[in-house]
């Protein structure tokens, strides 16, 4: 399976600090497509990460969704049901926890600006984040991996660092090294 097998709306999943955003972007820019990150729509810019009432989260999912052409990074059960149904195409980044709280760490500890960052925003370490990243993250990568064997769309699961790197190369994908402005 390669990139272009996934058509013109592809969904990336997978844990916190999987790479879903940067991909998203590289993608975006690879095939013309318009990158839509979850994060930015569920909270409100120039906060500390505060959620959006959920009703005008969906709202703004649902209206992203309409377009012909995207890449959307982000998980979020509550509208993923229709997202996929959208969708022509899911890639799964199925990292580890370790992976996760070590990327984590090094986007908070940098001060670096990062791809799909809130505007506004700021990457700090937390507890709370903690708590997902190393108690929730392992049950819901296999929430994800369920997600992704039921679905009957072309699909590439990226397991491993090597995985994701080589999916760049073959795809002729670059990294950026910062952040786009916000949506």
């Amino acid at each position: 399976m390669t990139l272009s097998d996934l058509g013109r709306r592809i969904c990336i999943l997978g844990p916190s600090n999987s790479g879903k955003s940067t991909l998203a972007e590289a993608i975006a820019r690879k095939c013309g497509l318009h990158a839509i990150h979850l994060d930015q729509l569920h909270h409100l810019p120039r906060t500390d990460w505060r959620p959006r009432p959920q009703k005008e989260f969906v709202a703004l999912h649902d209206e992203a969704i309409l377009g012909d052409a995207w890449v959307i990074d982000g998980n979020y059960s509550v509208c993923m049901p229709q997202r996929i149904r959208r969708a022509t195409g899911i890639i799964l980044l199925d990292t580890s926890a370790p992976l996760s709280l070590f990327r984590y760490l090094a986007r908070c500890l940098s001060g670096h600006a990062r791809v799909g960052a809130l505007e506004g925003g700021r990457d700090r370490v937390t507890w709370n984040m903690l708590h997902h990243i190393v108690v929730v993250t392992p049950g819901n990568r296999k929430r994800y991996a369920e997600i992704f064997r039921r679905i009957a769309l072309p699909k590439i699961r990226l397991a491993s660092v090597g995985a994701i790197d080589g999916f760049y190369r073959q795809s002729s994908l670059e990294r950026q090294a910062t952040a786009r402005s916000g949506r």
